[in-house]
């Protein structure tokens, strides 16, 4: 995975046989899925690559698809910090969805930083 790209979004990457285990971002029982502490800076989220892991094995073309999609629903979440629904001095828990992914984020009360679990809306299918 990599830091922040020069537009304050991340761009996800993994190496192919890493999956990082990882209590990072909103507790959820899904997997795979991906977890991550985003800082909060006024109606910007800034994701770190320390603050992210993986649970779970998503295939390279998931992971492909999860990249494309994470600039989006990051766009989504700073849409709701703007309108009020995402608010640092409270808890309540937000559900974007983007390209076949479902994003859960709160911000738990805590000043500076919204906690996320993004996992594949759909179940995944084997085709055979």
């Amino acid at each position: 995975m990599k830091d922040t790209d020069t537009n304050n979004h991340a761009t996800l990457h993994t190496d192919e046989d890493s999956t990082t285990s990882s209590t990072w971002g909103l507790h959820c029982a899904i997997t795979p899925r991906l977890g991550a502490r985003l800082v909060q800076q006024g109606n910007r989220l800034h994701f770190l690559a320390d603050r992210a892991g993986l649970a779970g094995t998503f295939t390279p073309d998931d992971l492909k698809a999860l990249d494309n999609a994470f600039p989006v629903l990051i766009k989504q979440l700073e849409a709701c910090l703007r309108s009020g629904e995402l608010d640092q001095r409270r808890q309540h828990q937000v559900t974007v969805q983007h390209a076949g992914f479902t994003c859960e984020a709160d911000t738990l009360g805590s000043f500076g930083h919204v906690y996320i679990a993004i996992y594949q809306a759909t179940p995944v299918l084997s085709h055979g």
